[in-house]
């Protein structure tokens, strides 16, 4: 089965801001002064070229989901909406609209800030949204696995697939089936063996390769917690349930927002009165000083007798060396 979004919403076409134009966008400019949706002193005054012969808002900044519709556009409506653009019409919320769409199409000669590749689509590699065509999930995966040069980035952007679609490798594996000899193919099973669903942020997905790469086991995520009577207690963004050892990424809301620590100082009680260590980490922890957040979480599993000698790496099937 091909995991489609939760919920899929209409490509924002409307602006909000009060002061842009009030034409739906992105637009193909010659369509819109035929039908004189807009005339053509205002096209001149309030619209701008995103893509060639299509139109959007002068001096706006169209998110992934806009800048992909546009890319469509473009195409004349025949191309099929694939990558991280088809990801964030996925519902990925973390897919910059400032980098180049991407489309499956047969005209290479793409213009700037769209990335446009020849490639073969199987049947059921695609799905109607509107009247635009985009890969499923699982093809989107397939694609992104491949594409993306960095490996962090490549488990991210899966991460945030699986998570939104409910995407399963299983899935990614019976596509990479109907193509054999593609290109990345290698690539994209080095990443396929490190993806959860479970992360929420692309800082949780870093916060778990951490670990990984260190030779430690991979933690489960977005694990609940109960209380002796059966009352939810929390859900932790990752732990090793056995050990009774948490790892939670602080975001900046954490530290801001009163509301937000509050929960925070009572959760932390709560999970202390059931037995959980919970380890804090942040953006600056994990950039700056990695070895320590490693080592926190590493000390906390020996203290609670974790056994760390059998770690395997799940990419290069080697055992870890007890220390």
């Amino acid at each position: 089965m091909d995991n489609q979004p939760r919920a899929v919403v209409a490509v924002g076409v409307r602006p909000d801001d009060a002061g842009m134009p009030a034409a739906p966008w992105p637009f193909i400019g010659a369509e819109a002064r035929s039908s004189a949706v807009v005339a053509d002193r205002a096209m001149r005054r309030d619209y701008e070229q995103l893509y060639p012969g299509v139109f959007v808002p002068r001096g706006a900044e169209p998110s992934a989901r806009q800048r992909a519709e546009a890319a469509w556009l473009w195409s004349k409506r025949r191309g099929v909406v694939a990558g991280q653009s088809a990801a964030a019409l996925l519902g990925v919320r973390w897919v910059d609209g400032r980098a180049p769409a991407e489309l499956i199409y047969d005209n290479r000669k793409a213009p700037s800030q769209l990335v446009v590749r020849t490639e073969r689509l199987a049947a059921g590699e695609t799905f109607a949204l509107g009247s635009m065509r985009v890969t499923t999930a699982a093809r989107t995966a397939f694609d992104v696995g491949r594409h993306t040069a960095s490996r962090v980035s490549a488990v991210q952007r899966l991460d945030a697939l699986a998570n939104v679609s409910g995407l399963t490798v299983t899935e990614v594996d019976a596509v990479a089936a109907a193509h054999p000899g593609v290109r990345g193919l290698r690539r994209l099973r080095s990443v396929l063996a490190l993806v959860d669903g479970g992360a929420e942020s692309p800082q949780e997905t870093v916060a778990r390769l951490a670990l990984v790469d260190a030779g430690l086991p991979a933690p489960r995520t977005q694990l609940r917690v109960f209380g002796d009577a059966g009352e939810f207690i929390a859900r932790l963004d990752m732990a090793y349930g056995e050990a009774k050892v948490a790892i939670e990424y602080d975001g900046a809301q954490h530290w801001t927002d009163p509301a937000v620590r509050q929960r925070d100082i009572d959760r932390h009680f709560a999970l202390a009165e059931q037995g959980w260590l919970v380890i804090r980490v942040s953006r600056d922890l994990l950039r700056y000083r990695r070895p320590t957040y490693v080592a926190r979480v590493e000390g906390a599993l020996r203290e609670r007798g974790f056994d760390l000698s059998a770690t395997v790496n799940p990419v290069t099937g080697q055992q870890r060396l007890a220390s």
